[in-house]
């Protein structure tokens, strides 16, 4: 699994004071517009080296595909698991590595810090049609309209509660967030900085005179509001979570009745018990692509690993293996179990993601488009969530 521990390093949240270039900086399709190092793009796929150095996900990189790839054309996968986003980017910067599966509260720490290289998307065959739209052009590895990333998959951070206890599912995020919740003390959270962004969620729906537009662009006088609300949050939490083993422990035991998880997580449970919803307010959530180093050693079987993983047969084999939506939705109609299998993870629902904002590392630079302030960064968040738990 992934994303267990907080992420906390100063080293992580580097290279984020950013500049802009003009433009919208909506998601519309072309991603971001801001400032970035100019790196070079590959022009054409030459020779295989014979190796490919890779940072994942546990479940990304796997013997099940990784054995084919390499009979195909002749690199070798020397996979590298990493547990959080914070470890990903630290291990990219060491330039030992060609590729990462990084997730967006990643993405933009490492284009901007020009540890990662524009991708030329004629030379991935397998990027087409068949990619779910809401995995494309989106602010997190799409700068200028420039892609950085190739889409792996995406899930949302939904709200699950004990059936048991409960009774009916919880309309919204309240039971979690509120001093006056009747779980109290039986609540859950995810234990990051990035899960600050689910207060902005919360506060962008009971608070609109905040003015929150973007949970992932706030002002000093938005996060301020939201570290309130975590703060008043910790005064009914029972436990934070970052080791998904004991997150489900704790909900099995009865130890915690409503949280934040995965719906993975709630499967792997086994527990009839446990429900997931996404409520009212919406959600946050993650969404992982495959990144280029700008220094790779093995830049063509990089390039061949990312045509070859987008592949329908390929990519559904690693949502199935992680327990995520897939990114190629061509893969939902191969069989029953990949129909059955792409419905419990909304794979091709965009309705339903629509309500989902995709984890993005917030930096100075409002990404909701105004210029007339200097948004928080991922630092100042880091230095918050220190103050959150006390």
């Amino acid at each position: 699994m992934k994303k267990f521990v907080p992420v906390l390093s100063t080293v992580a949240a580097a290279a984020l004071v950013l500049t802009a270039c003009g433009g919208d900086s909506s998601s519309s399709g072309d991603g971001l517009s801001i400032e970035v190092p100019d790196v070079p793009m590959m022009e054409a796929v030459g020779e295989p080296e014979g190796q490919l150095n890779i940072v994942n996900w546990s479940g990304f990189v796997e013997p099940a595909w990784t054995d084919k790839f390499t009979a195909e054309t002749g690199c070798v996968v020397n996979p590298r698991v990493a547990g959080t986003s914070d470890e990903m980017v630290t291990l990219m910067r060491t330039g030992q590595y060609d590729l990462v599966s990084a997730s967006g509260d990643a993405s933009l720490r490492l284009i901007v810090g020009g540890d990662v290289a524009p991708l030329n998307l004629d030379l991935i065959q397998n990027f087409s049609d068949d990619i779910v739209p809401g995995m494309k052009g989106q602010i997190y590895d799409t700068i200028n309209g420039q892609a950085y990333g190739v889409p792996i998959g995406r899930g949302a951070n939904i709200l699950q509660y004990n059936e048991e206890v409960t009774g009916t599912a919880p309309d919204s995020w309240s039971v979690v967030w509120e001093a006056d919740s009747p779980y109290a003390g039986k609540v859950t959270a995810y234990d990051a900085p990035i899960y600050i962004a689910d207060a902005a969620v919360y506060l962008m729906y009971h608070n609109p005179e905040l003015g929150i537009t973007n949970p992932y662009a706030l002002d000093a006088t938005q996060l301020a509001a939201a570290v309130d609300l975590l703060k008043q949050q910790n005064a009914i939490i029972g436990e934070y979570w970052s080791d998904p083993a004991a997150q489900i422990g704790s909900f099995v035991g009865g130890n915690t009745v409503v949280g934040t998880s995965w719906e993975i997580l709630r499967k792997l449970s086994g527990e009839e018990k446990l429900k997931g919803t996404l409520p009212k307010e919406g959600s946050t959530g993650w969404y992982d692509a495959w990144m280029l180093s700008s220094t790779a050693a093995n830049p063509n079987c990089a390039y061949l690993w990312m045509d070859y993983v987008s592949t329908a047969d390929v990519n559904g084999q690693i949502a199935t293996t992680f327990g995520m939506a897939p990114a190629n939705g061509a893969w939902c109609e191969s069989s029953e179990d990949a129909k059955a299998h792409c419905e419990q993870y909304h794979a091709t629902d965009e309705a339903y993601f629509d309500q989902i904002w995709p984890w993005t590392t917030p930096i100075e630079q409002c990404v909701d488009g105004r210029t007339d302030v200097k948004c928080t960064s991922f630092q100042d968040w880091t230095d918050a969530w220190l103050t959150i738990k006390g």
